[in-house]
């Protein structure tokens, strides 16, 4: 009992040694301000024009996501392009990203980082791609199907031994000579 009321008495004297260094609770789990948080949708161009200066945006240049019950609220909506497209020979403030400070992150920044989706242009399109793909797997099940079906085999010929085909071992008579055996023609 007393051992409990001890342990008990020494993890509240560490919760006020360390509440004016470390503050405990689950709000300060997220580190997002508020003023990193979305605000409310903008409905008119005043507010427009103080979500575009909050998100470091020229007014033409903002959008919105629309207001359909998302919680999008006023971020910005950003074209849907992968890191990949952007110049690898830029000083980027991020390089690993191709990011500079205070540029709005996509919504889906973790989708179109440049280990995930490529939404770079192809030098070849997705249809041609799709065709040659499939052309190429239903070739080769026709093959296999065809090998299947008509299997090839190597021409057997008769066995061919030494010593005129092994006469002596295999009790031919030692005084008479074997008749020639000739495995080809010409």
């Amino acid at each position: 009992m007393a051992t409990a009321k001890a342990g008990t008495l020494g993890v509240r004297w560490l919760q006020r040694a360390t509440s004016s260094v470390v503050p405990l609770g689950a709000r300060t789990a997220s580190h997002f301000t508020k003023d990193m948080l979305p605000g409310s949708y903008p409905r008119t161009p005043e507010e427009r024009a103080a979500a575009a200066k909050k998100y470091n945006m020229r007014v033409e240049d903002y959008e919105p996501y629309p207001d359909d019950g998302e919680g999008f609220g006023d971020y910005p909506k950003l074209p849907d392009r992968s890191q990949h497209e952007r110049d690898p020979w830029y000083k980027w403030d991020h390089p690993d990203l191709r990011m500079n400070w205070g540029e709005p992150l996509h919504w889906d920044l973790d989708m179109y980082i440049r280990n995930r989706v490529d939404t770079s242009p192809t030098p070849v399109s997705w249809n041609v791609m799709c065709k040659q793909l499939f052309g190429f797997t239903a070739f080769m099940i026709f093959m296999f199907w065809v090998g299947e079906t008509f299997p090839c085999y190597q021409p057997v010929g008769p066995k061919q031994y030494p010593y005129n085909n092994l006469y002596l071992e295999r009790g031919g008579d030692p005084t008479k000579e074997p008749e020639p055996v000739v495995h080809y023609e010409i």
